[in-house]
């Protein structure tokens, strides 16, 4: 067994409920590129995000997550076996499935044990994609409160060291796999000011933050993000930087 850096089960409904949704064309193109749709297998898979989507494309998913807590929290679905192991250490048998995914998660990982394992459990032909979300945009007034939250003055101390690697697109992560080009993916949500707040809420530095201090950090600046947001009813696109890396064995 791993160390597992757990971050997200004592939040585990308020991460379920106010993360944004990934693009279905990411999907699409993923479940086009693996040799076949057999089988998937979705990696520190959390509440199961990224598993109900490749559910809607493959026969059969497995989703796993060491947290207990996300996994008690996932969507359940006939064709997803969700299960409480770490990425680096899977059930699977090997060249059992045909596709690998890591959503928002791949920072997290003992990187040589898990490509291991990827290794082990892909097929020949098996595709394997990891990708990440940074900062979140509105218009300036907006990205300007949601910065100094995210600086140093209030959350910047309480994020973990393996946020760095989000920050840089996971260009700074190894990927030992043949490269598969890949096109832009948008990744836009439509919210209002409170589902904004909600996200802000679920970051794990601000819940690191709360338990160091006892104060949450969003409502000291909850006052300027609904001046700077306008009506509170008012809906917006809310945008983050999506960043995806595909390889093959």
């Amino acid at each position: 067994m791993t160390d597992f850096k757990d971050h997200f089960s004592g939040h585990a409904d308020l991460y379920r409920e106010a993360r944004p949704t990934y693009p279905d064309a990411l999907f699409d193109w993923l479940a086009g590129q693996a040799p076949d749709r057999a089988l998937a297998w979705d990696c520190g898979c959390g509440n199961g995000q990224a598993s109900v989507a490749l559910a809607r494309r493959f026969e059969r998913v497995v989703a796993s997550d060491p947290s207990a807590n996300q996994i008690a929290d996932a969507a359940p679905r006939a064709n997803i076996d969700y299960r409480v192991e770490p990425a680096e250490h899977s059930s699977l048998a090997a060249a059992s499935a045909s596709l690998v995914t890591v959503a928002q998660a791949l920072h997290w990982f003992d990187f040589a044990a898990f490509y291991a394992e990827v290794k082990r459990v892909l097929r020949p032909g098996g595709v394997v994609a990891a990708w990440s979300y940074a900062a979140c945009n509105v218009d300036p007034a907006v990205d300007g409160v949601i910065e100094h939250l995210y600086g140093d003055a209030l959350t910047g101390p309480y994020w973990p060291p393996e946020r760095a690697h989000i920050d840089a697109g996971y260009r700074t992560i190894p990927f030992p796999f043949a490269a598969v080009a890949a096109p832009e993916f948008a990744m836009v949500a439509r919210w209002n000011v409170a589902q904004l707040l909600a996200y802000l809420r679920s970051w794990s530095a601000t819940q690191r933050y709360i338990a160091a201090n006892g104060i949450d950090p969003v409502r000291l600046v909850e006052a300027d993000l609904r001046t700077a947001w306008g009506d509170a009813a008012r809906v917006r696109d809310v945008q983050w930087r999506f960043h995806l890396r595909v390889g093959r064995v």
